[in-house]
Protein backbone atom coordinates (compact mmCIF):
# COMPACT_ATOMS: atom_id res chain seq x y z
CA UNK A 1 0.00 0.00 0.00
CA UNK A 2 1.33 3.41 -0.97
CA UNK A 3 2.09 5.72 1.96
CA UNK A 4 2.06 9.50 2.45
CA UNK A 5 5.84 9.74 2.33
CA UNK A 6 6.05 7.95 -1.02
CA UNK A 7 4.88 11.02 -2.96
CA UNK A 8 7.35 12.21 -5.57
CA UNK A 9 7.82 15.82 -6.65
CA UNK A 10 7.53 16.76 -10.32
CA UNK A 11 8.43 20.45 -10.58
CA UNK A 12 6.80 21.06 -7.21
CA UNK A 13 3.73 18.87 -7.81
CA UNK A 14 3.74 15.93 -5.40
CA UNK A 15 2.34 12.80 -7.06
CA UNK A 16 1.51 9.43 -5.55
CA UNK A 17 3.04 6.50 -7.51
CA UNK A 18 -0.05 4.31 -7.44
CA UNK A 19 0.57 0.87 -8.93
CA UNK A 20 -3.10 0.23 -9.74
CA UNK A 21 -6.54 1.83 -9.77
CA UNK A 22 -7.61 -0.32 -6.83
CA UNK A 23 -4.68 0.94 -4.76
CA UNK A 24 -5.75 4.53 -5.42
CA UNK A 25 -9.40 3.84 -4.54
CA UNK A 26 -8.42 2.05 -1.32
CA UNK A 27 -6.17 4.93 -0.32
CA UNK A 28 -8.87 7.53 -0.98
CA UNK A 29 -11.50 5.52 0.87
CA UNK A 30 -9.32 5.30 3.97
CA UNK A 31 -8.34 8.98 4.08
CA UNK A 32 -10.86 11.05 2.06
CA UNK A 33 -9.60 14.00 0.04
CA UNK A 34 -9.57 15.46 -3.45
CA UNK A 35 -8.42 13.16 -6.25
CA UNK A 36 -6.47 15.31 -8.69
CA UNK A 37 -5.57 13.97 -12.13
CA UNK A 38 -2.05 15.18 -12.88
CA UNK A 39 -0.93 15.56 -16.48
CA UNK A 40 1.68 17.72 -18.18
CA UNK A 41 -0.74 20.65 -18.40
CA UNK A 42 -1.41 20.73 -14.65
CA UNK A 43 2.31 20.75 -13.94
CA UNK A 44 3.00 23.48 -16.49
CA UNK A 45 0.06 25.66 -15.37
CA UNK A 46 0.47 25.24 -11.61
CA UNK A 47 0.05 28.36 -9.50
CA UNK A 48 0.76 28.75 -5.80
CA UNK A 49 -2.94 28.16 -5.12
CA UNK A 50 -3.40 25.06 -7.29
CA UNK A 51 -0.06 23.61 -6.20
CA UNK A 52 -1.13 23.90 -2.56
CA UNK A 53 -4.46 22.20 -3.27
CA UNK A 54 -2.84 19.37 -5.23
CA UNK A 55 -0.09 18.78 -2.68
CA UNK A 56 -2.58 18.73 0.20
CA UNK A 57 -4.63 16.03 -1.44
CA UNK A 58 -4.33 12.88 -3.57
CA UNK A 59 -2.59 13.50 -6.89
CA UNK A 60 -2.29 10.63 -9.35
CA UNK A 61 -0.80 10.23 -12.83
CA UNK A 62 -3.48 10.81 -15.46
CA UNK A 63 -1.11 11.65 -18.31
CA UNK A 64 1.72 9.83 -20.02
CA UNK A 65 4.09 12.76 -19.34
CA UNK A 66 4.11 12.41 -15.52
CA UNK A 67 4.30 8.61 -15.90
CA UNK A 68 7.41 8.93 -18.04
CA UNK A 69 8.93 11.43 -15.60
CA UNK A 70 8.39 9.07 -12.67
CA UNK A 71 9.76 6.10 -14.58
CA UNK A 72 12.89 8.14 -15.33
CA UNK A 73 13.28 8.27 -11.57
CA UNK A 74 13.01 4.48 -11.39
CA UNK A 75 9.48 4.52 -9.97
CA UNK A 76 6.96 1.88 -11.07
CA UNK A 77 3.67 3.66 -11.68
CA UNK A 78 0.58 3.24 -13.84
CA UNK A 79 -1.38 5.81 -15.83
CA UNK A 80 -4.88 6.16 -14.41
CA UNK A 81 -7.47 7.84 -16.63
CA UNK A 82 -9.71 10.09 -14.57
CA UNK A 83 -12.57 9.63 -17.04
CA UNK A 84 -12.49 5.91 -16.19
CA UNK A 85 -11.62 6.18 -12.49
CA UNK A 86 -14.89 7.82 -11.43
CA UNK A 87 -16.93 4.97 -12.92
CA UNK A 88 -14.73 2.41 -11.15
CA UNK A 89 -15.38 4.24 -7.87
CA UNK A 90 -19.12 4.11 -8.55
CA UNK A 91 -18.90 0.46 -9.58
CA UNK A 92 -17.34 -0.44 -6.26
CA UNK A 93 -19.50 1.72 -3.98
CA UNK A 94 -22.80 2.44 -5.75
CA UNK A 95 -24.74 0.20 -3.36
CA UNK A 96 -23.05 1.40 -0.17
CA UNK A 97 -22.17 5.11 -0.57
CA UNK A 98 -24.00 8.29 -1.55
CA UNK A 99 -23.04 10.55 -4.46
CA UNK A 100 -23.34 14.19 -5.56
CA UNK A 101 -22.92 15.00 -9.26
CA UNK A 102 -21.78 18.50 -10.28
CA UNK A 103 -20.80 19.84 -13.68
CA UNK A 104 -21.36 20.19 -17.42
CA UNK A 105 -24.51 21.76 -18.86
CA UNK A 106 -27.90 21.07 -17.28
CA UNK A 107 -28.81 18.82 -20.20
CA UNK A 108 -25.62 16.77 -19.92
CA UNK A 109 -25.80 16.69 -16.11
CA UNK A 110 -29.38 15.39 -16.20
CA UNK A 111 -28.41 12.81 -18.83
CA UNK A 112 -25.45 11.71 -16.70
CA UNK A 113 -27.63 11.15 -13.65
CA UNK A 114 -30.24 9.31 -15.72
CA UNK A 115 -27.61 7.00 -17.24
CA UNK A 116 -25.98 6.31 -13.87
CA UNK A 117 -29.33 5.32 -12.39
CA UNK A 118 -29.91 3.03 -15.35
CA UNK A 119 -26.49 1.38 -15.26
CA UNK A 120 -26.16 1.20 -11.46
CA UNK A 121 -29.61 0.28 -10.11
CA UNK A 122 -30.14 1.53 -6.59
CA UNK A 123 -27.38 4.17 -6.73
CA UNK A 124 -28.09 6.94 -4.25
CA UNK A 125 -27.49 10.32 -5.84
CA UNK A 126 -28.38 12.84 -3.14
CA UNK A 127 -27.91 15.92 -5.30
CA UNK A 128 -26.84 17.14 -8.72
CA UNK A 129 -26.59 20.33 -10.73
CA UNK A 130 -24.83 21.86 -13.76
CA UNK A 131 -21.40 23.43 -13.52
CA UNK A 132 -22.37 27.00 -14.30
CA UNK A 133 -22.27 28.94 -11.03
CA UNK A 134 -23.36 32.35 -12.21
CA UNK A 135 -23.26 34.26 -8.93
CA UNK A 136 -21.45 34.04 -5.59
CA UNK A 137 -24.83 33.17 -4.08
CA UNK A 138 -25.25 30.13 -6.34
CA UNK A 139 -21.75 28.98 -5.42
CA UNK A 140 -22.45 29.33 -1.71
CA UNK A 141 -25.79 27.56 -2.02
CA UNK A 142 -24.07 24.61 -3.68
CA UNK A 143 -21.38 24.44 -0.98
CA UNK A 144 -24.09 24.64 1.70
CA UNK A 145 -26.14 21.91 0.02
CA UNK A 146 -23.18 19.53 -0.16
CA UNK A 147 -22.38 20.21 3.50
CA UNK A 148 -26.01 19.58 4.46
CA UNK A 149 -26.52 16.38 2.46
CA UNK A 150 -23.08 14.98 3.36
CA UNK A 151 -22.48 12.72 0.34
CA UNK A 152 -19.69 10.15 0.57
CA UNK A 153 -18.43 10.94 -2.93
CA UNK A 154 -18.61 14.19 -4.92
CA UNK A 155 -17.78 14.39 -8.63
CA UNK A 156 -17.08 17.83 -10.13
CA UNK A 157 -16.78 18.22 -13.91
CA UNK A 158 -15.90 21.85 -14.54
CA UNK A 159 -12.35 21.88 -15.90
CA UNK A 160 -9.16 23.01 -14.17
CA UNK A 161 -8.46 24.96 -12.10
CA UNK A 162 -12.10 25.87 -11.38
CA UNK A 163 -13.02 22.39 -10.23
CA UNK A 164 -10.04 22.05 -7.89
CA UNK A 165 -10.71 25.43 -6.28
CA UNK A 166 -14.40 24.61 -5.78
CA UNK A 167 -13.65 21.16 -4.38
CA UNK A 168 -11.18 22.68 -1.93
CA UNK A 169 -13.91 25.04 -0.67
CA UNK A 170 -16.40 22.19 -0.33
CA UNK A 171 -13.89 19.90 1.37
CA UNK A 172 -13.33 22.50 4.10
CA UNK A 173 -17.04 22.23 4.94
CA UNK A 174 -17.54 18.51 4.36
CA UNK A 175 -14.90 15.75 4.29
CA UNK A 176 -15.55 13.20 1.54
CA UNK A 177 -13.96 11.69 -1.56
CA UNK A 178 -13.91 14.37 -4.26
CA UNK A 179 -12.81 13.93 -7.86
CA UNK A 180 -12.40 16.50 -10.62
CA UNK A 181 -13.57 15.21 -13.99
CA UNK A 182 -13.13 17.90 -16.62
CA UNK A 183 -15.27 16.89 -19.60
CA UNK A 184 -15.98 13.33 -18.47
CA UNK A 185 -19.76 13.76 -18.29
CA UNK A 186 -19.82 14.80 -21.94
CA UNK A 187 -17.85 11.67 -22.85
CA UNK A 188 -20.00 9.43 -20.64
CA UNK A 189 -23.24 10.62 -22.25
CA UNK A 190 -21.84 10.45 -25.79
CA UNK A 191 -22.02 14.22 -26.25
CA UNK A 192 -18.29 14.27 -27.03
CA UNK A 193 -16.55 11.16 -28.43
CA UNK A 194 -13.46 9.83 -26.70
CA UNK A 195 -10.44 8.75 -28.72
CA UNK A 196 -10.71 5.24 -30.24
CA UNK A 197 -8.93 2.37 -28.49
CA UNK A 198 -5.83 2.41 -30.74
CA UNK A 199 -5.10 6.03 -29.83
CA UNK A 200 -5.63 5.29 -26.13
CA UNK A 201 -3.43 2.18 -26.20
CA UNK A 202 -0.58 4.19 -27.75
CA UNK A 203 -0.95 7.16 -25.36
CA UNK A 204 -1.98 9.42 -28.23
CA UNK A 205 -5.31 10.69 -26.95
CA UNK A 206 -3.94 14.25 -26.94
CA UNK A 207 -3.08 13.92 -30.65
CA UNK A 208 -6.57 12.65 -31.46
CA UNK A 209 -8.09 15.66 -29.70
CA UNK A 210 -5.74 17.97 -31.60
CA UNK A 211 -6.78 16.49 -34.95
CA UNK A 212 -10.46 16.93 -34.09
CA UNK A 213 -9.93 20.39 -32.59
CA UNK A 214 -7.00 22.13 -34.36
CA UNK A 215 -7.54 25.26 -32.27
CA UNK A 216 -6.05 23.32 -29.35
CA UNK A 217 -2.60 23.84 -30.92
CA UNK A 218 -2.09 27.06 -28.93
CA UNK A 219 -2.94 25.19 -25.76
CA UNK A 220 -0.67 22.25 -26.62
CA UNK A 221 2.40 24.17 -27.81
CA UNK A 222 3.49 24.59 -24.20
CA UNK A 223 4.00 20.83 -24.01
CA UNK A 224 7.30 21.37 -25.85
CA UNK A 225 8.73 22.63 -22.56
CA UNK A 226 7.55 19.49 -20.77
CA UNK A 227 9.08 17.31 -23.52
CA UNK A 228 12.36 19.22 -23.11
CA UNK A 229 12.34 18.51 -19.37
CA UNK A 230 11.87 14.82 -20.11
CA UNK A 231 14.55 14.74 -22.81
CA UNK A 232 17.08 16.47 -20.56
CA UNK A 233 16.00 14.56 -17.43
CA UNK A 234 15.20 17.69 -15.44
CA UNK A 235 12.62 16.05 -13.16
Amino acid sequence: MVKEDTRISLKGINVFPFASVDELIDYANDRKGILVAVNAEKILNATDQTRQIINSNIAYCDGVGPVMALRQKGVDVVKIAGCELWLKIIGRYYDSKTFYIIGASKKVNDATVEKLRREFPGIRIVGHRDGFLRTPQERQELIDDVAEKRPDVVFVAMGSPKQEILMDEMFKRHKAIYQGLGGSFDVYTGTVPRAPKWWLDHNLEFAYRLIRQPKRIKRNIKYVRFAWWLATKQF
